[in-house]
């Protein structure tokens, strides 16, 4: 809870399905940003040493296309770089 800055009276005044909500908030806000910045291009080459990151990347995108679905904004599709 250190990361949501609660100490530990504020944990113990507050009630428990708002901390469950305040966790699952959290879980998901790491989820949709846990890999801002990366390409497919450097995800293939760290999975080369790590094969986890393919699926920790899935998640990330999966997570993405949920809330951009949600918000109603859709990244503009570029042919750019097709041959």
């Amino acid at each position: 809870m250190k990361h949501l800055g609660m100490r530990w009276n504020d944990i113990k005044k507050t009630p428990r399905d708002e901390l469950l909500g305040l966790l699952y908030a959290y879980s998901e806000h790491e989820k949709f940003h846990s890999m801002d910045g990366w390409t497919a291009e450097q995800v293939s080459e760290t999975a080369k040493e790590n094969p986890d990151i393919r699926s920790q990347y899935v998640t990330y995108l999966e997570t993405r296309r949920k809330y951009e679905e949600k918000v109603g904004t859709k990244k503009k599709l570029s042919f750019k770089g097709f041959k």
